[in-house]
């Protein structure tokens, strides 16, 4: 757990090591999680306060980026363990933590009732009076830290950013993409993929939310997918560079009998032809069990763009 400027990276332990990542920020003997894993995450995320000598009632703020269940689905029970916390969330995401009734529907359809159940656990609902919604341009207070939250629309339309200035850093959900820690090269320099999970994916407006982030000048990303990164105008035009490709790879694909088998061909194609220009450490096998996950959502969320008329 590195704590630099107060903020401890917690591995939520969601398929893998070093896969999925919630954040924990500590202000004047408060805290804030950002993100918060699955139901399973708990643990984590308690043991994280107790090493900072903090309780379940320090907490003051659960803050979603998104309400995609690897970065909230253990928010209802995590509330239930913190008796002062108010939860903070995109307009778009707060009806869905209220009830989460549409939100399991919609990940069933796309990973189906076993996979919800093993990975995710049970979704609890969250009493209206606990949840605050957070506007573009609102600014969270932990305990004089500002926490300015922005409307980040492309991976999701219920997506937020959340701007830190003390780390100069942005605390980005999925806007920023994906950049697991195998990938780094021999000179530690990160490597990074967009992600285009369903069903929301749009990729003008993603490019236009990461060169909003990039307006700010900031030293660092921190990644639900996975941990803090630098170098971000170098991960900022690959990030770009990719959606485009990706866009044209979807539209060559699409009207094909087998245009997921496609998608899924092309995609792993260009993220591996990437990953070995970068001097990224796997090999072509470990690049594609390791990207394996996100290049089926990847697929399935560039189709769903493409059958909304992309």
């Amino acid at each position: 757990m590195n704590a630099a400027h107060g903020i401890v990276t917690v591995d939520t332990g969601f398929q893998r090591p070093q896969f999925d990542a919630a954040y924990l920020i500590v202000e004047a003997g408060r805290a804030a999680f950002v993100d918060c894993g699955t139901q399973h995450s708990i643990p984590a995320l308690l043991a994280a306060l107790a090493g900072q000598g903090l309780t379940p009632a320090s907490v003051d703020w659960l803050i979603l980026t998104h309400v995609h269940l690897d970065h909230a689905g253990g928010a209802g029970a995590l509330m239930r363990q913190l008796p002062n916390a108010t939860l903070a969330v995109h307009p778009r995401g707060a009806p869905h933590m209220v009830d989460p009734a549409r939100l399991v529907a919609g990940a069933t359809a796309v990973y189906g009732e076993d996979e919800i159940a093993r990975s995710y656990g049970e979704i609890v609902p969250i009493a209206a009076e606990r949840v605050r919604v957070v506007e573009d341009g609102d600014t969270i207070d932990l305990a004089g830290r500002a926490l300015q939250c922005l409307d980040t629309p492309g991976h999701a339309r219920h997506h937020l950013c959340v701007w830190d200035a003390r780390s100069r850093g942005w605390f980005t959900g999925d806007t920023f993409g994906l950049s697991y820690r195998e990938f780094d090269n021999a000179d530690g320099a990160p490597f990074v993929i967009p992600t285009s999970s369903p069903v929301q994916f749009e990729p003008e407006p993603l490019k236009a939310s990461i060169r909003a982030l990039l307006a700010r000048d900031p030293q660092a990303m921190y990644l639900t997918h996975y941990g803090r990164v630098g170098d971000v105008a170098r991960l900022a035009d690959e990030l770009i560079v990719q959606i485009d490709a990706m866009v044209a790879l979807a539209r060559a694909a699409d009207g094909h009998a087998d245009r997921h088998a496609r998608l899924v061909a092309a995609l792993t194609a260009l993220y591996t032809e990437r990953a070995f220009a970068h001097g990224s450490r796997p090999d072509a096998a470990q690049v594609q069990e390791l990207l394996a996950i996100d290049i089926e959502l990847n697929a399935q969320g560039l189709a769903v763009w493409l059958d909304r008329g992309g």
